[in-house]
């Protein structure tokens, strides 16, 4: 039904798939990566070896700080979607690199044929939240038109916005242990 109101479960429920997400990569990125980046080298030449270096040397502490740096950027998203009944474009644009970056967990591990980190709750957490969300925003008449553009743009800006965090992430603990 159009005008139907966007709740907080709907604006919120943003951060909080997120948190559960997350928290599974918390929970297995350091483990994993340590036991799968030597094969994973070899089965995909094509990457290009700093990736891996960068793979190979991110301790757990940079990988949880990139995280809270995430949480900052998902929970501003969240709030400007509350704010506005879901109508900002930070918002939506948010929502919509998150479902389209749990894609991508999915199809990471149909690529190395098994368990990546996040390729559990992206089917049951992330893809169905922001299926559910888009619709409630749909009913709402508040979701802006899906163009494949904005599905490219989304996509990036989930990139930017997780390659941005790492740097981040990298500064301030940097600057922590040269003060210490």
């Amino acid at each position: 039904m159009r005008g139907e109101r966007v709740g907080g479960a709907v604006t919120w429920g943003l951060l909080g798939a997120w948190v559960v997400h997350d928290l599974e990569e918390l929970v297995t990125v350091p483990g994993w990566s340590r036991r799968n980046v030597p094969e994973l080298r070899k089965r995909f030449p094509r990457v290009p070896e700093r990736v891996w270096r960068r793979a190979e040397t991110m301790d757990v502490a940079e990988f949880a700080a990139a995280v809270g740096v995430m949480g900052v950027l998902v929970g501003a998203a969240s709030a400007a979607g509350r704010l506005t009944g879901g109508r900002s474009g930070f918002y939506q644009g948010a929502l919509t690199g998150f479902g389209l970056h749990g894609v991508t967990h999915m199809a990471q591990a149909v690529a190395v044929r098994g368990y990546t980190p996040g390729s559990v709750t992206s089917p049951l957490v992330v893809v169905p939240f922001t299926l559910w969300a888009r619709g409630r925003l749909r009913r709402a008449g508040v979701l802006r038109p899906a163009r494949p553009r904005d599905a490219v743009a989304g996509l990036a800006a989930a990139g930017a916005a997780t390659a941005a965090s790492h740097v981040v992430a990298r500064r301030l603990l940097g600057t922590a242990r040269r003060a210490s």
